[in-house]
């Protein structure tokens, strides 16, 4: 194959760094998962929201290792090679600091992000990163701002203060790292009915799903929001839930619902669906029961799994390996990742390993539902 003669190369010297950002209280979580998937890493400055990490010698972790490295690093919102921190006192302080960190090459798009976007209406952040984004362009005229697209080299800047920033590169692969800070862009569309409908949306994108045609259940549903998402990308979908849904939800067509728990639906009614989906608010153990019940089922079809695990503390994330072996063992390939949308919890999405999955093309068979029974007492909202 020609190499690709539009391609920026990569900037020499590379960094002697990583720089990982992460919801805030998930550095001990990350330090734990970097530092064992390479070995000799060490971490170095750390703030709430970021850590650096010093690499062993010999190690120059870049394409494919880097890539290795970042499926690992569940926690980390971005990682990226790190030229250093620069300080300043005014402008002229600030070119001379940049200048003397950042090698001279083509960049093609620059991430100017804070440490955590929930800090921002309290602080001078959003402002702060305004004025990186105006810093960079008097370096580097005609540097674009935004979205990469996969291949480009990306200038990171992580606005630490005002007047401190983390500058290093990363090349646009994975979705996420296509994105300034790993953030998913999109706000939550006013006429959706919870936050659930916007984590879903962030994972669609991250882990490349396609749902194809076809049913869904998910587990603790209510409000709907992941209904919703659901119902928007054109399957049939059921909802698991002692509690209502949204009433604008309950209104759709394609969907039913189910008010009763998991553990209380017959699995001979669990066979017909082609995606399962848990977001319940319990603990992770509780949640691989559910699913180990249904996706292990006689006659189960699911082709894939979407499972929300919650972490009472964050000390529970030295168990999600064990979690990720069960999916395997169910005969699913798991990928994990926290992301920005969510709170103290791992996003799991789980195929079907290819010997039993069911072509994409081949229409499914309806899914198997049950009516959703208007007595008086269903329509009281039951204890949990």
């Amino acid at each position: 194959m020609a190499p690709d003669t539009h391609r920026s190369p990569d900037p020499d010297p590379a960094g002697d760094f990583l720089l990982a950002t992460c919801q805030p209280g998930a550095e001990e979580a990350l330090v734990a998962r970097i530092t064992r998937a390479l070995p000799g890493t060490t971490r170095g400055a750390w703030r709430r929201g970021s850590v650096s990490f010093r690499l062993p010698p010999g190690a120059d972790p870049t394409g494919d290792d880097l890539e290795r490295l970042r499926e690992e690093a569940v926690f980390a919102r971005v990682l990226f090679r790190c030229f250093g921190q620069a300080r300043w006192h005014d402008d002229a302080g600030r070119a001379t600091a940049v200048r003397a960190l950042v090698p001279a090459v083509r960049w093609d798009v620059a991430h100017c992000f804070p440490r955590d976007v929930r800090g921002i209406a309290a602080s001078d952040t959003a402002s702060a990163v305004v004025a990186a984004r105006a810093g960079l362009d008097t370096l580097f005229p005609g540097l674009r701002h935004g979205r990469a697209a996969p291949g480009e080299l990306v200038l990171d800047c992580l606005v630490d203060e005002p007047d401190r920033w983390w500058l290093g590169w990363h090349r646009a692969t994975a979705p996420a790292t296509l994105l300034p800070g790993g953030f998913h862009p999109l706000p939550l569309p006013g006429d959706k009915v919870s936050r659930a409908w916007l984590k879903l949306d962030e994972a669609i994108a991250v882990f490349g799903i396609d749902f194809g045609a076809g049913s869904a259940c998910e587990f603790g549903a209510s409000p709907g929001g992941a209904c919703q998402r659901l119902l928007e990308a054109g399957l049939d979908v059921v909802a698991v839930d002692p509690a209502l849904v949204d009433p604008v939800v309950a209104a759709l067509p394609r969907f039913a619902q189910w008010r009763k728990r998991a553990r209380d639906v017959p699995l001979r009614d669990l066979r017909g669906f082609d995606w399962l989906l848990s977001d319940m608010n319990i603990d992770p153990v509780g949640t691989l029961a559910a699913l180990e019940r249904a996706v292990t089922a006689s006659g189960s079809r699911v082709r894939g799994v979407v499972a929300t695990l919650k972490l009472p503390d964050w000390s529970r994330a030295a168990a999600l390996d064990e979690w990720l072996g069960r999916f395997r063992a169910w005969g699913f390939v798991p990928e994990a990742r926290q992301l920005s949308t969510g709170g103290r919890e791992v996003c799991v999405v789980a195929r079907r390993d290819a010997p039993g999955r069911r072509p994409a093309g081949r229409p499914a068979p309806p899914p198997v539902r049950k009516p959703v029974r208007r007595s008086r007492r269903a329509t009281r909202r039951p204890e949990r």
